[in-house]
């Protein structure tokens, strides 16, 4: 891990990995946190409970289709729902810097009230602290939210149960949140405005599992990226994974931008992006059922499960090359999230 912390240990890619893992997992182990899920399943006499947490720090606090509230609100649903929960519950804690303005913090928290009752989930509890200028930048939320597992749904989370021939969709383009921030950290005014696409995907996932389609994998795209995400559910696997560089849904702006700046879109944070892997047999389900719903109208299938290069995944490019999907390693941008 090295002497020091640095900005890449926080950007969800391989040096997080190796602090969870090396550092925090060492310590802290136990069968429930040993599954690394984005969601803890938790058994409570006769239930399964999922519960996650989270902390909020992106800058800057408001952006292009968002804000540090919205985001924190979305960020703590959608690990839930990605766990095959029913997202219920939400605690919210503030650490504010003194001097911030009070009419701010009202616009976040009304954010945060009015994405909670999108969502249809209730925040129960919180704690405030506030700390001497200079001693926090602006301000950072926590949020850990509680939601009710069905026992159908207790190993999407964990991928034990994807096969070959399984398809992998996505609900649509990647990049926007990142760039987005990244624009409105950096004053960049972009010929088409980019837009987060921060959302709650409870109500786009729920309406997948009732569709009836065999889910047998969900997960968030958030920090790392998809590409970070395609790594980690092959890592260490006897499966690999096959994505198709033509399928991929970058708009043209984000991908315009990505090629000024040296970024890649596989590895820019997204925040209303969840990836699927259904049945071979029952992808156009799940498929009709997303274009349905107002945050899936894009979705798309982008690739499959293979037997082919097992452990890693595999990126078809439009040119007629391959080449290896490999965790972010460093910080491409930091305090996206």
């Amino acid at each position: 891990m090295g002497k020091t912390i640095l900005l890449g240990h926080g950007s969800g890619g391989k040096l997080t990995g190796d602090l969870i893992k090396n550092t925090f997992l060492k310590h802290f182990d136990n069968p429930v946190l040993r599954e690394l899920t984005d969601s803890a399943t938790i058994r409570i006499k006769d239930k399964l409970i999922a519960f996650t947490t989270d902390s909020y720090v992106v800058d800057p606090i408001f952006f292009p289709g968002g804000d540090i509230g919205k985001l924190a609100i979305c960020g703590t649903v959608n690990d839930l729902a990605v766990s095959g929960a029913e997202p219920l519950f939400i605690s919210t804690a503030f650490i504010i810097e003194e001097g911030f303005p009070a009419e701010e913090l009202e616009k976040i928290i009304r954010s945060m009230k009015d994405e909670a009752r999108e969502a249809g989930v209730i925040i129960v509890t919180g704690d405030t602290k506030v700390v001497s200028k200079g001693q926090c930048d602006r301000i950072f939320i926590n949020t850990s939210g509680i939601g009710y597992l069905d026992r159908k749904y207790e190993s999407i989370s964990t991928g034990r149960n994807i096969k070959r021939g399984d398809k992998i969709i996505i609900n649509g383009n990647i990049g926007d949140h990142g760039i987005a921030v990244m624009g409105a950290r950096e004053n960049l005014k972009f010929e088409t405005e980019i837009l987060s696409d921060c959302a709650s995907l409870n109500h786009l996932i729920k309406a997948v599992l009732n569709s009836g389609a065999e889910v047998k994998f969900m997960r968030d795209i958030t920090r790392g990226g998809l590409a970070t995400v395609v790594s980690e559910i092959v890592d260490n696997s006897k499966y690999g994974i096959s994505i198709d560089e033509k399928t991929l849904p970058v708009r043209e702006s984000v991908r315009g931008m990505c090629e000024i700046f040296g970024y890649d879109p596989l590895f820019i944070a997204n925040e209303g992006k969840v990836l699927l892997i259904v049945s071979e047999e029952s992808s156009q389900k799940a498929l009709k059922a997303m274009s349905r719903h107002e945050h899936g109208k894009d979705a798309v299938i982008i690739g499959e499960i293979t037997s082919d290069n097992p452990g890693k995944a595999v990126l078809h490019s439009i040119i007629g090359g391959s080449r290896i999907i490999d965790k972010l390693t460093g910080e491409m941008l930091p305090r996206i999230c």
